[in-house]
C-alpha cells in the first residue's frame, strides 16, 4: 500500500482557513484517484490512493 500523501502541512502553511478550503477543492479536482483528508496527527491536508470496493 501507498503511504499517504501530503498535500499542505498545516504546521509550516500560512493559508487562512478560506485558502486551504479552496486549495482542497483544487486538489481534489486534480487528483480524483485520491481521497483528501485532514491528518489530525501529521497536521496535514493528505491524500491517499482511494481502493474500489467490488460489491457483489
Amino acid at each position: 500500500m501507498e503511504p499517504d500523501k501530503i498535500f499542505i502541512d498545516i504546521r509550516t502553511s500560512e493559508l487562512t482557513l478560506a485558502q486551504v478550503l479552496q486549495e482542497i477543492r483544487r486538489i481534489q479536482s486534480e487528483n480524483p484517484e485520491y481521497e483528501i483528508f485532514m491528518d489530525g496527527d501529521a497536521h496535514a491536508i493528505a491524500g491517499r490512493i482511494r481502493v474500489r470496493r467490488d460489491t457483489q
